[in-house]
C-alpha cells in the first residue's frame, strides 16, 4: 500500500490500526535504507526486538551497571540513582536508566555481585522486591469468592426497596483504629460498628453479625462494601446473617455514594488522625442518632429515622431505635 501511494490515514483504517502505529512503523526504517519502507525487514526487527528473555538497559551497558552498582554502595535508592544519572549525563542515554530499570536489574537479572550487595545497601533490607499492595498491608481484590456490584438487584439500585445497605470502614490514626460505617440506601439511616479490638476480617465480621441480627428481615437484602482485606470473611456474614455481600470495583467510591457522603459528615465527629478505639459503643449510637435525626433535603426533608420506621409500620414492622 506504501508503494502504492496511499497515505498512512488510509492505509491504517485498511488495518484496523491508528495512524500513529503506521507512522512509528515506518519511521524506524527511516534513514536505514534509501529504498524506502521493506515489509519484511520491519517484520525482522519486530521479531528480534519481541525475542525474551531480554537484557535490561542496565545489565546491557557495562559502565552503566558499574555505575549503579557504585551508587548502590553509597546506599543510594534507585529513585535517586535515576535521578543522579540524568543530572551527571545530561547527553548520554546510554548512561541513564528510569529507577524502574535499575529495580529490574536489581530484582529480575540481578545476579553475582549485584545480587550480594542487596540486602546491606538498600534500606528495606530484601532480595526480592514486593508488590505495593503487600508492602502497604493491602490484598485489594483479592478477596475469594467476591460477588461483584453488577450483579446486584436492581431494586438495590432504585432505592425503593428498603434492606440494602452500603458499608465502609473510617480508619483513625496510623490506621491501627477504625469504626466500621453502615448506610441504608433508601433512606440513608446509619449504623456504625464498634472495632475496639482493631479492624481484621474477624473482627468486622463478628461486628456486623451483631448489628445486622438486631434488623428484621426486612432490613437484611444486600450489603455494598469496597473491596478491602476487612472483608475477606464475606462469606460467613452471609451465612449467619442472610445478607447478601456485592464488591465495588475498584477505586469507584461512587459506587458507594450515600457511604461515602456519610462518611464525610462522621469526620465532624471522628477527625482525621486521631485515635477511633476511645470512642465506645455508647459515642457510637449516640452520632448514629443524631445523624438518623438530621433533615435531609433528599427525603424531603424528613429525617433516617422517619424515613425508615415509615417503611418499617407500612410492612407491620416494629420501628427501630
Amino acid at each position: 500500500m506504501r508503494a502504492q501511494g496511499i497515505p498512512q490515514v488510509q492505509i491504517a483504517r485498511s488495518l484496523g490500526r491508528h495512524p500513529s502505529t503506521i507512522c512509528r512503523e515506518l519511521a524506524r526504517d527511516k534513514g536505514r535504507r534509501r529504498s524506502g519502507y521493506r515489509a519484511r525487514h520491519g517484520q525482522a526487527d519486530a521479531e528480534a526486538k519481541a525475542k525474551r528473555p531480554k537484557l535490561c538497559k542496565v545489565s546491557a551497558h557495562p559502565p552503566l551497571e558499574a555505575e549503579v552498582l557504585a551508587r548502590i554502595r553509597l546506599n543510594h535508592s534507585p529513585v535517586q540513582i535515576a535521578a543522579s544519572l540524568r543530572r551527571d549525563f545530561p547527553d548520554d542515554e546510554r548512561m541513564q536508566a528510569s529507577h524502574e530499570a535499575i529495580y529490574h536489574a536489581l530484582y529480575v537479572q540481578g545476579r553475582g555481585e549485584f545480587r550480594r550487595e542487596l540486602a546491606s545497601h538498600l534500606r528495606t533490607g530484601r532480595v526480592l522486591r514486593k508488590p505495593r499492595a503487600r508492602v502497604l498491608g493491602l490484598r485489594r481484590g483479592t478477596i475469594p469468592g467476591m460477588i461483584n456490584i453488577s450483579q446486584r438487584p436492581a431494586e438495590a439500585d432504585d432505592r425503593v426497596v428498603p434492606g440494602h445497605w452500603e458499608g465502609d470502614l473510617i480508619i483513625g490514626k496510623d490506621g491501627k483504629s477504625a469504626i466500621g460505617t453502615l448506610v441504608e440506601r433508601s433512606t440513608r439511616f446509619v449504623m456504625l460498628l464498634h472495632l475496639p479490638r482493631g479492624h481484621t476480617a474477624l473482627e468486622v465480621q463478628q461486628a456486623l453479625v451483631a448489628k445486622i441480627k438486631d434488623l428484621p428481615e426486612l432490613l437484611r437484602r444486600s450489603l455494598t462494601w469496597d473491596q478491602g482485606s476487612e472483608m475477606a470473611n464475606h462469606a460467613q456474614i452471609t451465612l449467619e446473617t442472610g445478607l447478601a455481600i456485592y464488591f465495588c470495583d475498584p477505586h469507584s467510591p461512587w459506587q458507594r455514594g450515600s457511604n461515602e457522603n456519610t462518611n464525610g459528615l462522621l469526620r465532624q465527629y471522628f477527625p482525621k488522625g486521631t485515635d477511633l478505639s476511645v470512642h465506645g459503643p455508647g459515642i457510637l449510637d449516640l452520632v448514629a442518632t443524631e445523624l438518623n435525626q438530621r433533615p435531609r433535603q433528599t427525603l424531603n426533608w424528613k429525617t433516617p429515622a422517619q424515613a425508615l420506621n415509615k417503611l418499617l409500620s407500612q410492612h407491620g414492622e416494629q420501628p427501630l431505635r
